[in-house]
């Protein structure tokens, strides 16, 4: 069944600029104006990613535990991974079929632990400009080494390069991403068509940010192998 949605960039473009009043009805953007906007496009998306939970962004990858090694580094251009990773969302070990949980360290807590060989039961997630570095603790002995750890992670949603292929992000996203553009390129225009575009864009983003939350509800307890004093035993 034919699709009366365009979820290409060149769809989302073109609206955009009839939106912020910058291009006529049946009207077409020229080769200047799809290049710009594209790169504004660009910003948007990038932008975004970096707040709030995207759904369908959410993957798990494996990661071999490796004997004595602490550092395990995400990095796209390895070959390994398709996508840049934006954030660990969880963590687990998976032991012979056994998922064991394990915890988020902050930078303060992992300067205070001391160095130990055993089962890894926390992590930190060090932030580079293109790859995430996790660090584990405790550092994995023999029989940790047979294990994997898993990780939920965030990844980076593509750029649009072609202006005829669909943008990375599903269609109930389109409507946000258009408001958004034009509002981002109705700088100069009348009054009314600036607050309307401000406007639109503030509410669709909203509603999407309270839709794009898991169903189920999701409750935590503390693990009885972390202390009150914010370290691990």
């Amino acid at each position: 069944m034919a699709v009366s949605v365009s979820n290409t960039a060149y769809g989302i473009i073109a609206d955009a600029m009839v939106d912020a009043g910058l291009l006529q009805e049946g009207d077409d953007p020229n080769s200047d104006q799809l290049a710009s906007n594209l790169r504004r496009l660009c910003d948007i998306i990038n932008l975004w990613q970096t707040q709030g939970l995207k759904l369908f962004l959410l993957q798990e990858i494996t990661v071999p535990l490796v004997l004595n090694q602490v550092n395990y580094t995400l990095n796209p251009a390895s070959g390994m991974f398709p996508a840049k990773h934006m954030r660990i969302v969880d963590a687990r070990v998976d032991t012979a079929g056994n998922r064991r949980p394990i915890l988020a360290i902050s930078w303060n807590e992992w300067n205070s632990l001391t160095p130990s060989a055993g089962a890894v039961t926390g992590y930190l997630v060090d932030k580079q400009a293109t790859s995430l570095v996790v660090k584990v603790w405790n550092t994995p002995d023999v029989t940790e080494a047979a294990n994997s750890l898993i990780l939920l992670v965030q990844t980076q949603a593509p750029n649009p390069f072609n202006l005829e292929s669909d943008v990375s992000f599903p269609q109930e996203w389109r409507i946000a991403l258009r408001w958004g553009l034009a509002d981002d390129i109705a700088t100069g225009q009348p009054q009314a068509i600036m607050d309307r575009a401000e406007t639109r864009a503030r509410v669709y983003r909203e509603m999407l940010e309270n839709w794009d939350v898991e169903d189920a509800s999701t409750s935590f307890a503390p693990a009885s192998n972390y202390t009150e004093g914010g370290r691990f035993r």
